[in-house]
């Protein structure tokens, strides 16, 4: 059967990655996984709880294509709460996944061939599913010294848009308010759409991350349940658009998704007010943190830009390697420590880096560091 060029993506590494630690686990061996950005923690309880008393009492069908007004109306209030933005609920659009909202913000602002500016390193699936839209992905080499962020003199001309992601993956670094602010107005100068992605936001160890809505209205914000609310499987997200683009997105959501899921929209609502067990979460994270600024580069890996959030460690191992992917492959069989090529991140440069997650339980991350400073004592 013929097949169509927009869907020849590559894999997504990390994915193959963790295929190969689940046969190893399969044969017995015990893995520390450092390759996944996914928290170790299920759910809040809270959430769980409101679920089971919803599949007791309601049917769960279908919802409004926007979402259920309710969790809409609390998603604005979040806003206020940690940024002090005032946001009309009306602007919020729930989302299956900050997926779907890459896929609606795609779809809403680009036309065919058009050119969207994204940083390299960053999260694989940007380019890929522009190239599943028949979108031109640009990937824009960010700079160690500028903590692999992009700045304004950066980006190309002629771009219908640039998507920037503050905390990043892989790199967990931030934009302050004057940087972000930077990049906006130089988008808006070249009549570039901006679409700022959030979805690790909640997960900020020393300064509070910044969103594009504290800079701009003009803008597309994406974000979603899966990090800071530790609910990756329940594909449950969220963006913010301008006024006017509210409808243009509904239509679009109406056609391509129905609605997002019900039940996920439930549990979701109740999370948000689960703080005690999120910000237990967060303290976990930081002790993650500072055992891995201070075992990476005592077991070698010391080419780091420190994370600012997120739960990620992106190192520079070109003096180590060309072969990121055959480097991860060696941690793997010889530590038994699986972490993320990044080839996935950073198609030109990502031969010669690493990504560390550290999302795991602290009994696990110093597990993996003790292991992986013995593997490379003995690799010399």
């Amino acid at each position: 059967m013929r097949v169509s060029r927009r869907s020849e993506v590559d894999p997504f590494i990390v994915m193959d990655v963790m295929e190969a630690a689940r046969r190893a686990e399969d044969a017995g061996r015990h893995i520390i996984h450092m390759e996944v950005g996914q928290p170790g923690t299920p759910a809040p309880a809270g959430a769980r709880a409101a679920l089971a008393t919803a599949m007791e009492t309601g049917s769960l069908g279908y919802t409004v294509a926007l979402g259920l007004p309710e969790l809409r109306a609390r998603i604005a209030r979040l806003y206020g709460d940690w940024y002090g933005v005032d946001l009309d609920p009306a602007r919020v659009i729930v989302t299956s996944g900050s997926s779907a909202g890459f896929l609606l913000a795609f779809t809403a602002l680009f036309d065919t061939g058009d050119r969207v500016g994204i940083g390299a390193p960053g999260y694989p699936s940007y380019r890929q599913i522009l190239k599943a839209l028949d979108l031109a992905p640009v990937m824009i080499e960010t700079s160690p010294d500028n903590r692999y962020q992009p700045v304004p003199s950066d980006l190309p001309e002629g771009l219908a848009g640039l998507m920037v992601a503050s905390p990043a993956n892989p790199s967990g670094t931030m934009l302050g308010r004057d940087a972000l602010a930077a990049l906006i107005h130089a988008a808006h100068a070249q009549g570039t759409a901006f679409i700022s992605d959030e979805i690790y936001h909640g997960i900020e160890y020393e300064h509070k991350a910044v969103t594009a809505l504290q800079i701009s209205d003009d803008v597309y914000v994406i974000n979603s349940f899966s990090k800071y609310f530790s609910m990756t499987g329940w594909r449950i997200g969220w963006m913010v658009v301008p006024e006017d683009h509210v409808r243009r997105i509904e239509r679009i959501a109406q056609n391509m998704f129905i609605c997002p899921p019900h039940a996920s929209q439930v549990a979701a609502l109740a999370a948000m007010d689960c703080d005690d067990e999120l910000k237990a979460n967060l303290a976990v994270y930081a002790e993650n943190r500072r055992l891995m600024l201070d075992g990476l580069p005592k077991a070698g890996f010391d080419r780091i830009a420190p994370p600012d959030g997120a739960f990620y460690v992106y190192a520079d191992v070109s003096h180590m390697t060309d072969d990121s992917r055959a480097f991860a492959a060696a941690i793997l069989d010889g530590a038994g420590v699986a972490v993320t090529p990044g080839l996935d991140f950073d198609p030109d440069r990502g031969a010669g880096t690493l990504r560390f997650s550290y999302a795991r339980s602290t009994e696990d991350i110093r597990e993996g560091l003790r292991r992986l400073a013995d593997f490379m004592a003995a690799r010399g």
